[in-house]
């Protein structure tokens, strides 16, 4: 069952009807397609489809082809009303063309037959289903606006689980950064412990080639006294040999 509403260009009112979806020969067509009033018992009326919406609530838009419902960024109505300039959201929208989905069809007149939609839909009627498309409006609003806040809730869940996911990146970055900080401060101080190691045997073995010459200067001129304390011996035997000599003469 389709509820058909249909607005009068020129009182800007509108009128409301329930119609079967097959009796109303709708399904398939695309906003913006024409169709006669007979069905709806306006006769002489020419109507256009301007809209609609599905079971649960969603508009359809013009420039979404087909019956799907999908997310789109979306800048102005149907489906979004900004708060403030630029301001742009994702909504979930329905395409242009009738479905069974489709629960409300919006229509308006382009021509207009012998009878007024007034007398055709009825003064009373009218009356009563302009209240109730206030009270629908009213009711639309109000999920619609649920339905952002539920949207807001997700997008923000959303933002922290990306910020918590960054943070730790950023924290699994840092422990890598200073781990490797870590393995060079122990590279470094490896590098210098084998340096000081190096030069600690350099020291030693220059030190120990020192006193190996030290010793060796040292041997030397024990030697060379030593040899000099043999000549003066000998020198000393030679005289006190030629003085016996000379005494037995």
């Amino acid at each position: 069952m389709f509820k058909i509403v249909v607005s009068d260009p020129k009182t800007r009112r509108t009128y409301q009807k329930e119609v079967g979806e097959k009796e109303s020969g709708l399904l398939g067509r695309k906003i913006r397609d024409k169709a006669k009033g007979d069905f709806l018992g306006l006769a002489g009326y020419e109507l256009e489809i301007t809209g609609g919406s599905d079971k649960q609530g969603f508009p359809m838009r013009q420039g979404i082809h087909g019956t799907v419902r999908k997310k789109v960024l979306l800048t102005h109505g149907p489906g979004f009303n900004p708060l403030r300039t630029g301001e742009r959201r994702r909504k979930l929208v329905r395409g242009d063309t009738v479905s069974e989905e489709i629960v409300q069809v919006n229509m308006k007149a382009l021509t207009y037959g012998k009878d007024s939609l007034s007398k055709l839909f009825g003064k009373e009627e009218a009356k009563e289903e302009k209240k109730e498309a206030k009270h629908e409006e009213k009711h639309k609003k109000e999920e619609e606006h649920k339905a952002e806040q539920k949207e807001h809730k997700t997008e923000h869940a959303e933002k922290k689980h990306e910020e918590a996911k960054a943070e730790h990146k950023e924290h699994v970055t840092e422990q890598k950064e200073h781990k490797a900080e870590h393995i060079e401060h122990e590279k470094k101080a490896e590098h210098a412990e084998s340096k000081e190691h190096e030069e600690k045997k350099e020291h030693e073995h220059k030190e120990h080639v020192t006193e190996q010459k030290e010793h060796k200067a040292e041997h030397i001129e024990h030697e060379k006294k030593a040899e000099h304390a043999e000549s003066k011996e000998h020198e000393h035997k030679a005289e006190h040999g030629e003085h016996k000599a000379e005494k037995k003469e």
